[in-house]
């Protein structure tokens, strides 16, 4: 894959550094390795889950943390005192880190480690301001010589 040097857009464009910084990591990310293994869930149309398969790492071996629009999972294996032989290693075990880059008002609700698998909850929370809102139309005043007019009769 060809790389693009989006250096001169941070000097020419002002106000979208954040777009340059996105399309930077997002080119950046297609390189990295894939582990752990994880899944992307929509559950409705506001709530998304990230369901991660990380078999062997224990809950003081994770770390969950969210920073500017950022989602990172951190998994820290401690050191054992007694090496093991392995015959044959297929899992990987390894210390890891990743990255998920979170819309506008995507918040995560909660995290749950079962059987080997990390789930994370997203949920998706507009803010009233910027959510659609309907206007009512007004009919049309009758003029008040109408009404004097009506009220006499």
């Amino acid at each position: 894959m060809r790389t693009f040097d989006l250096t001169p857009l941070y000097r020419t464009a002002i106000g979208f550094d954040r777009l340059a910084k996105m399309l930077n990591d997002g080119q950046r990310s297609e390189n990295e390795i894939s582990y752990p293994p994880y899944n992307i869930e929509l559950v409705d149309e506001n709530a998304y889950k990230i369901v991660m398969a990380i078999a062997g790492f224990q809950l003081n071996e994770l770390e969950i943390e969210t920073e500017h629009q950022t989602l990172r999972v951190t998994g820290r294996k401690t050191k054992k005192e007694q090496e093991t032989t392995f015959l044959h290693r297929g899992i990987g075990n390894r210390d890891f880190e990743h990255k998920f880059q979170l819309a506008d008002h995507v918040k995560v609700t909660g995290a749950n480690l079962e059987n080997g698998l990390l789930s994370i909850d997203l949920v998706r929370e507009i803010p009233e301001a910027l959510k659609p809102r309907k206007i009512e139309i007004a009919t049309q005043v009758q003029p008040s010589s109408t009404l004097l007019e009506q009220k006499a009769a």
